[in-house]
C-alpha cells in the first residue's frame, strides 16, 4: 500500500473491515494499521469516521449521475428514469449493504444528533440529485410537492432494501414502480 493512501483506498479499506467487524465495531487507527499508515494519513482525507458514511453515500450519489449520462434514459417516462437512476443507487450501495444499514443505525443514536442533521442533508441532496439526473422540471409548488413524494419513495425503497437482501432486483423494482404510481405523485410525474 502507498505511504500515502487515496481517499478512494481508505474508505475501501475501512469498508471491507466493517465487512467482518460492523460498523460500530470499526475504529479508525486499526484502518490506518491495516493500510501500514499513520492515522494523520486518515486524517488528511476524513476528519470523523462519519465522514467516511458521507463519502459512501457520495459515490453511490456519483453512480446515479453516471446512469443519468446513459443515453437510453432520455426515451423513457419519467417514473422509468427515475426508476432505473434509483437502482444505480442501489447497486453502487450493494456490495457493502449490511454495513451501509449499520452506518444509518449508527447515525440515528440519540447522542448522534449532529450526525441526524447531516443525515436529513445527505437525503435532500440524493434526491435533488436523483431529480436533476431525471430531468425533471417541475416548479415552485409542483416541484416543493414532487421533491416530497420523491423523498418518501426514496425513503420507503431504500428502508425495504436494506431489510430484504434476498429480494431480487425484479421485485425491487416492482415496489419502487408503486412507490412512483402513488397517488399524486404519478400526477406530477406524468406533467
Amino acid at each position: 500500500m502507498p505511504r500515502s493512501p487515496s481517499a478512494q483506498q481508505i474508505l475501501d479499506c475501512a469498508l471491507n473491515l466493517a465487512d467482518t467487524c460492523g460498523w460500530e465495531r470499526l475504529h479508525l487507527f486499526e484502518v490506518a494499521r491495516e493500510l501500514e499508515v499513520g492515522l494523520d494519513a486518515i486524517a488528511k482525507h476524513y476528519q470523523q469516521k462519519d465522514d467516511l458514511v458521507e463519502a459512501w453515500f457520495d459515490r453511490a450519489d456519483l453512480a446515479l449521475l453516471e446512469r443519468g449520462k446513459g443515453g437510453d434514459l432520455a426515451e423513457l417516462s419519467a417514473e422509468k428514469r427515475l426508476e432505473e437512476l434509483l437502482m444505480a443507487w442501489l447497486g453502487a450501495l450493494a456490495k457493502h449493504r449490511e454495513v451501509t444499514g449499520q452506518m444509518l443505525l449508527y447515525k440515528l443514536e440519540p447522542g448522534h444528533v449532529h450526525l441526524q442533521v447531516q443525515g436529513l442533508l445527505r437525503v435532500s441532496r440524493t434526491v435533488q440529485w436523483w431529480r436533476e439526473a431525471a430531468q425533471r422540471e417541475t416548479l415552485h409548488l409542483c416541484r416543493i410537492a414532487e421533491e416530497s413524494l420523491l423523498t418518501g419513495a426514496y425513503l420507503r425503497t431504500f428502508v425495504h432494501w436494506l431489510r430484504h437482501p434476498l429480494e431480487d432486483d425484479a421485485d425491487l423494482r416492482a415496489l419502487l414502480r408503486r412507490q412512483l404510481r402513488c397517488g399524486p405523485l404519478v400526477f406530477l410525474l406524468r406533467r
